[in-house]
């Protein structure tokens, strides 16, 4: 531990160097984090073939991400205003559980997650990006959202990522709760990595 810059690897502090110290202090205190899914996990856009089906297009940097957090001890949480089998697959790749599909209340799910995992709304982050999130996003204790989500949905949000979604917005945000949590540099050490070095 670099006791100066009190990080346990250098990433870490630069990447806390461009971010507010209550949004650190917020990021540091996430103990499950939620996202949304369409417009997050995903660009938004709806593909459909010539049979109906709906297709959608996940980023790998974000997938990987997700995979770190988790395996450094941060819950994951997905809950979506969708039913989609290409997402509940998406997450089952990556071990994501729970995964609430098709919710009108989110705040009600998030509230649900919480309560049965011992936390309180103040432990849990959510990210999202439309009108069915704003409610979330003023209850959670980490509220994020992506740069081209409508303006209302930014001004209620702490942190704004720098990418869109779909595009790396979620990578930006698990690289920086850990390293809020000091836990991003066990993640550069391949001995220490329970991914074995897999990207999904």
């Amino acid at each position: 531990m670099d006791e100066q810059a009190g990080f346990s690897h250098p990433v870490e502090a630069q990447i806390m160097a461009r971010i507010a110290p209550a949004v650190r202090d917020r990021a540091r205190a996430v103990r499950m984090m939620v996202f949304d899914v369409d417009g997050i996990l995903t660009d938004g856009s709806l593909w459909y073939g010539e049979h109906g089906e709906t297709l959608k297009r996940f980023n790998a940097l974000d997938g990987h991400g997700l995979r770190l957090m988790r395996e450094q001890g941060v819950q994951i949480a997905w809950v979506t205003g969708r039913e989609s089998p290409i997402t509940a697959r998406r997450a089952a790749e990556l071990g994501i559980a729970p995964v609430v599909q098709g919710v009108r209340d989110k705040v009600e799910s998030l509230e649900a997650l919480a309560h049965e995992s011992g936390l309180a709304m103040g432990d849990l982050g959510f990210m999202g990006d439309d009108i069915i999130d704003l409610a979330v996003l003023q209850r959670v204790g980490f509220a994020a959202t992506v740069p081209n989500a409508p303006f209302y949905i930014s001004q209620a949000a702490h942190w704004v990522a720098t990418r869109e979604g779909g595009a790396g917005a979620v990578r930006e945000c698990c690289d920086l709760i850990l390293a809020a949590q000091g836990r991003l540099g066990a993640c550069f050490s391949a001995r220490l990595s329970p991914l074995g070095g897999a990207i999904q």
